[in-house]
C-alpha cells in the first residue's frame, strides 16, 4: 500500500505492520496433513491408470490361481477316462472345449448335471483348465521368488562394491565378469541338470520333497548367475550418489556405512531397483518355460506354464488354442509386470518427486 498522501515520501505506512487477524491467517496459512515417502508414492501411483489397471491384471490372475483350485470339481492330475477297477475311458482323452467324456454324456441325458471341462481335456484325459491354472501358479511362484533370489543378492553385493570401491570393488567387478562370460543358457542348461540329480537324494523324505529338486536347482541356478546385472546397475548408481553432499555430512557426522546405504543411497536407486526387479519376473517365468520345454522344469505332473505350452506342440495343428492359452497368459503377465514396473518407477523415484 502506497500514502496516496505523501505519494513521494520515504516514510512506511505503519499500516502494513499490524498484526494479521484469524480469518487472514486462515487465508494464507494451508495445513498439510503430514505423511511419509510411501504414502506420496502410492498417491501418485493411483494417478497412472496404465499402472493401476496393470497391477489389478496382475492381482486377479494371482486370485485366480490361488482360489479357483479350492472349489474346482477336478484336479490337476486326476486323469477322467482312468477308474479303479474299470477299463480305460479314452473318450475323455482330447475333448473340446465344453465337451464331454461318454460316461458324462451318459449321465447328462438321465438328467444329472456336469461340471464343464471349459478348455476341454488334454491327451490323457486331464481337465485342461485346472492345469493351466495350477501352471499359472507354478510360474508366478518361480517368477516371484527367483527375482526375490536375484534382488537381495544382486542389491547386497552391488552397494557393497560400490559403496566401499578400491580393491573390494574391484575384486567383486572381476568375479561378475567371468560370470557374464559363460553361456547363460549353457550354464542353466548344465546346473539345472547338475543339481537336479545332486538334490533328489538330499530332499528326499523332507518337506522340500513336494516343491521338487527341479524347482530348487532353479531357484540355485537365479541365485548363481542371474544376480549380475542388478548388482552392476545398483554399483554404478551408488558410485555416482555417494559423491553428493549429503553423503559427506552423513559421514561427518559419524553416520555408518551400512546406515547411508540404507538411508540415503538405496532409495535413491529405487527407479533401477523397482524396474530390473519388475522385469526379472517375466525373464524368469521364460527361464522356467524353457527349461520345462527341455524337461528340467517342474516335475510331472505338475503343470506349468511352459510345460503346457511343449506339450501343446505336439497336437499343434488340431489342437492349437492348448498353446495359445498358456501364451496368452505369459503375455499378460509379462505386458502387466512391465507397465506397473514403470509406474512404480515413476511414482517412487525420488528425482521425479515435485
Amino acid at each position: 500500500m502506497f500514502n496516496k498522501e505523501k505519494l513521494f515520501s520515504l516514510q512506511q505506512d505503519p499500516n502494513l505492520f499490524l498484526p494479521a487477524t484469524d480469518e487472514e491467517k486462515e487465508y494464507m496459512v494451508q495445513m498439510r496433513e503430514s505423511s511419509t515417502f510411501f504414502k506420496d508414492g502410492v498417491k501418485r501411483l493411483m494417478k497412472n491408470n496404465v499402472a493401476v489397471v496393470s497391477i489389478i491384471v496382475i492381482i486377479v490372475i494371482t486370485l485366480s490361481a490361488i482360489i479357483v483350485p479350492m472349489f474346482w470339481p477336478y484336479s490337476y492330475d486326476r486323469m477322467l477316462g482312468v477308474a479303479p477297477g474299470k477299463q480305460v475311458d479314452n473318450s475323455y482323452n482330447n475333448l473340446r472345449p465344453f465337451e464331454y467324456g461318454a460316461t458324462e454324456q451318459a449321465k447328462m441325458d438321465a438328467g444329472e448335471k456336469v461340471f464343464p471341462h471349459i478348455f476341454g481335456t488334454d491327451a490323457q484325459g486331464r481337465d485342461y483348465f485346472i492345469r493351466v491354472v495350477y501352471g499359472t501358479r507354478i510360474s508366478l511362484a518361480v517368477g516371484f521368488f527367483a527375482s526375490l533370489i536375484v534382488l537381495i543378492i544382486g542389491m547386497l553385493v552391488g552397494s557393497i562394491s560400490g559403496y566401499l570401491g578400491g580393491k573390494v570393488d574391484l575384486i567383486i567387478m572381476r568375479i561378475v565378469d567371468i560370470i557374464y562370460s559363460l553361456p547363460d543358457m549353457l550354464m542353466v542348461i548344465l546346473l539345472a541338470s547338475v543339481m537336479r540329480v545332486a538334490l533328489t537324494p538330499i530332499i528326499e523324505g523332507t518337506v522340500l520333497a513336494k516343491i521338487g529338486a527341479n524347482i530348487i536347482s532353479l531357484f540355485i541356478v537365479f541365485g548363481v548367475l542371474y544376480w549380475v546385472s542388478m548388482s552392476r546397475l545398483i554399483r554404478g548408481q551408488i558410485l555416482s550418489l555417494k559423491e553428493q553432499e549429503y553423503v559427506l555430512a552423513s559421514r561427518a557426522a559419524g553416520a555408518k556405512g551400512g546406515w547411508i546405504i540404507r538411508k540415503h543411497l538405496l532409495p535413491n536407486c529405487i527407479s533401477v531397483i523397482i524396474i530390473s526387479t519388475a522385469l526379472q519376473i517375466p525373464s524368469a517365468i521364460f527361464t522356467e518355460s524353457y527349461l520345462s520345454f527341455l524337461g528340467l522344469g517342474v516335475n510331472a505332473p505338475m503343470p506349468s506354464l511352459g510345460s503346457l505350452a511343449s506339450d501343446a506342440l505336439n497336437g499343434i495343428n488340431s489342437y492349437a488354442y492348448r498353446l495359445v492359452i498358456p501364451a496368452i497368459i505369459i503375455s499378460l503377465i509379462v505386458l502387466s509386470l512391465n507397465l506397473f514396473g514403470d509406474g512404480l518407477r515413476d511414482a517412487f523415484d525420488p528425482k521425479l518427486r515435485r
